[in-house]
């Protein structure tokens, strides 16, 4: 199971939730370098800040795994992805059949199409949403931040399905 590194606290007890229901081998938490903070932070990516604040909620470090990311300035998800394909080559752990991602809302979609992208096709992505907690998800256009994360994510989604191209490696 896969879970990003940026997502808020509620969404990271609920990825400790699924971890526990549906026993899984491990959780790895990926992320970039910190937008905001890290210089007053001991942690310097998303991947050790997420990683950290699940095993302060109660997670088994033996369970969890940071994957950090480079900076990057744009495709982060992308490059997140691929970090976890490399560090599973370079620690000789064989890439898995299938992988859960869980990730938020709208970001979701996009989130999957990124992984799947950069694991290919022998790794089946499936993808767990959890519902964002600033506004309600069945009526987002009711709020100005549902409108625009929902629009926006759903821009990034057609800049991904229709323009991206992974990076020549």
């Amino acid at each position: 199971m896969v879970v990003e590194g940026w997502a808020p606290d509620f969404a990271l007890r609920q990825a400790m939730a699924e971890f526990g229901r549906e026993h899984y081998d491990k959780l790895y938490v990926t992320g970039g370098p910190l937008e905001q903070g890290a210089p007053l932070s001991e942690f310097k990516t998303y991947a050790e800040l997420g990683t950290a604040t699940l095993v302060k909620f109660g997670f088994r470090t033996n369970d969890v795994q940071p994957v950090p990311a480079p900076g990057v300035a744009k495709d982060r998800t992308y490059s997140s992805a691929v970090a976890l394909r490399e560090w599973w080559q370079q620690h000789g752990e064989p890439m898995p059949a299938s992988l859960n991602l869980i990730t938020l809302g709208p970001h979701a979609r996009r989130s999957r199409l990124l992984f799947e992208k950069a694991m290919g096709k022998k790794v089946a992505v499936g993808v767990i949403s959890i519902d964002e907690h600033g506004y309600d998800q069945k009526h987002w256009w009711r709020t100005s931040q549902g409108v625009r994360t929902t629009i926006g994510e759903a821009v990034a989604y057609l800049y991904a399905r229709l323009w991206f191209r992974a990076p020549k490696a």
